[in-house]
C-alpha cells in the first residue's frame, strides 16, 4: 500500500522545514534504521531514519525545498507489499507500483508517519544516495550538505570525528573538478552557477557592469531570515541595558583556573550560570507566548548562541536548573563541539524561554539582539571595558565593566519583570561566589 512521508515536526517551536538531503533514491529498497533524509531548520540539521523495511516509491519535495510541518514530501511502500514485487532497480518493479497504485492528492496535512523517527544519536550511519547499496559512510548531515554543494564526493574524505565519523571541519572547500571547472568558465566570461561561495548569476545580465554578485542562500540561511524577520514583525521586542562590575568575577575566575582543578572556567560559563539563577529565582518568565496560551516551562532550558562553519545556531542546554559550574562547563563544551561538527539533534533544541548570545570576544560595547521565534528573551553580552568610577569617597577607581542588554517579548512580561529578571543576572555576576555554591 502506498502510504506518505510528511515533514516531521523536531522541536516545539518548529513550523517548517527544508529537505537538506535525500539518502535513498527514488525506487529504492531501505532497511530499518537507515536514514532516508535530512530535515533542516533554521537551528538543526536532523537526520530521520526508518524504523521498518521498504522502498522509496516516489520523492515530492526536492532539495533544498522549504515546507510546512506535516507536508507530504514523498511516497513509500512497506516491505510486507513488496515482498512479491521484483527486485529493485528492475522495470518491472516501478511498472507494477505505478500501476497498482491510486493517485495521492500533493503534501495533505495529516499525523506523522508510524515508519519514521527521528534519529537521537550522532554516530549512527548514513547512506549516500549514490552508494546505498554499498559501504555505509558515517558523515554528520551538515557535513553532507557541505560536501555536495561544493562537489567532493563523500568517500574520498577521510573523517575525524568519533569513530572516522567524517564532520563539517573535514570537508574541504571544493573538489579539483569543481575548481577547474569554475576556471574554464571564468576563462569563457560566463558566470559559474552558485554554491554558497560562488555567484550565481551576475544580476541583469545585459547591463554593462552591476558591480555585484548575487549569492544563493543556504537553506539554513532562508529559513532563519524568514523566522528572524517573521519573529521581529510580530514580537513586540523592548530593551533593557545594563552595566555589571565584574572585576571580582575575572580575579574568582583566575584563582580557580590557576588552582589547576580540572576545569577551565570562562567567563562565559559564569554569564550562563547567573542566567540560570537568574530564572530559578523568577519562574514567572521561564514562558513564551504561544496562540494557544502563556507556554510556562517546568524545567530550565538555556539556549546557547553557538558560531559554527554554517552560520550561527541557538541549541539549548536542557534541564540545567540543579547543575553546578563545572558540570555547566562540560555540557556547554559538548553542545558547541557537537554544533560546530554538525551533530546537533533534535533532542538538542530544547524549550528554553531565554539564549544568551554572547559577542564579547567581537570587541563590542553593547549588543541588542533579535528574540528567537518561539522564545520570549535573548540577553546580548558585549565585551570587557576598564572604566573609572567614583567609590564611596568619590575618588575614581578603575572598575571591570561589562555590558548586558535583555530583549524581551512585551506579552509576556513588562518593564518592571524585565528588570527585576536582568538586575538578578547582575546581582550573581558582582557576587560571583555564590555561583559556586548550587
Amino acid at each position: 500500500m502506498k502510504r506518505a512521508l510528511l515533514m516531521p515536526k523536531l522541536g516545539l517551536t518548529m513550523t517548517e522545514g527544508s529537505i537538506a538531503d535525500w539518502m535513498v533514491g527514488a525506487s529504492q529498497r531501505f532497511k530499518a534504521g537507515q536514514g532516508l533524509f535530512v530535515v533542516e531548520t533554521d537551528k538543526v540539521a536532523n537526520e530521520i531514519s526508518a524504523d521498518g523495511d521498504g522502498v522509496l516509491l516516489e520523492i515530492a519535495v526536492q532539495i533544498g525545498e522549504t515546507v510546512p510541518v506535516g507536508t507530504v514530501i514523498g511516497y513509500w511502500e512497506d516491505a510486507a507489499d513488496t515482498a512479491a514485487t521484483p527486485a529493485a532497480g528492475s522495470g518491472r518493479e516501478v511498472a507494477a507500483t505505478t500501476n497498482r497504485t491510486a493517485p495521492v492528492p500533493a503534501r495533505p496535512t495529516a499525523s506523522p508517519a508510524p515508519a519514521l523517527s527521528a534519529r537521537t544519536g550522532s554516530s549512527d550511519p548514513a547512506v549516500p544516495v549514490a552508494t546505498a547499496a554499498s559501504t555505509r559512510i558515517i558523515a554528520s548531515p551538515y557535513a553532507r550538505r557541505l560536501a555536495r554543494e561544493r562537489g567532493v564526493p563523500l568517500d574520498r574524505i577521510t573523517g575525524t570525528g568519533p569513530n572516522g565519523r567524517i564532520v563539517a571541519r573535514d570537508v574541504p572547500e571544493a573538489a579539483p573538478q569543481t575548481v577547474a571547472t569554475a576556471s574554464a568558465r571564468t576563462a569563457h566570461n560566463a558566470p559559474a552557477l552558485s554554491t554558497e561561495s560562488q555567484p550565481v548569476a551576475r544580476a541583469a545580465s545585459t547591463a554593462p557592469d552591476t558591480h555585484y554578485d548575487l549569492i544563493a542562500p543556504s537553506a539554513r540561511q532562508a529559513t532563519a531570515a524568514r523566522r528572524l524577520a517573521q519573529g521581529k514583525q510580530e514580537t513586540p521586542h523592548f530593551y533593557l541595558a545594563l552595566e555589571a562590575d565584574v572585576s571580582a568575577l575575572i580575579s574568582l575566575r583566575k584563582e580557580i583556573n590557576d588552582a589547576a582543578l580540572g576545569v577551565r572556567l570562562t567567563l562565559n560559563h559564569f554569564i550562563v550560570k547567573a542566567v540560570i539563577d537568574a530564572l530559578r529565582k523568577h519562574p514567572n518568565l521561564n514562558r513564551v507566548w504561544s496562540d494557544q496560551g502563556i507556554m510556562a516551562f517546568r524545567r530550565v532550558d538555556v539556549g546557547i548562541a553557538i558560531d559554527t562553519p554554517g552560520g550561527l545556531l541557538a541549541p539549548a542546554l536542557t534541564d540545567v536548573g540543579g547543575v553546578t559550574i563545572r558540570e555547566l562547563a562540560a555540557r556547554l563544551a559538548d553542545l558547541a563541539g557537537r554544533a560546530r561538527a554538525g551533530a546537533i539533534t533534535a533532542a538538542d533544541q530544547g524549550t528554553p524561554a531565554i539564549t544568551v548570545s554572547n559577542a564579547g570576544m567581537h570587541n563590542v560595547t553593547y549588543m541588542t539582539s533579535i528574540i528567537n521565534p518561539g522564545q520570549a528573551m535573548i540577553l546580548g553580552v558585549g565585551s570587557i571595558r576598564g572604566v573609572f568610577r567614583p567609590d564611596d569617597k568619590g575618588q575614581p577607581v578603575l572598575r571591570q565593566e561589562l555590558g548586558l542588554v535583555l530583549s524581551a517579548d512585551h506579552r509576556v512580561m513588562d518593564g518592571v519583570a524585565g528588570l527585576e529578571f536582568l538586575n538578578a543576572i547582575v546581582h550573581c555576576l558582582e557576587r560571583p561566589a555564590q555561583l559556586l555554591l548550587h
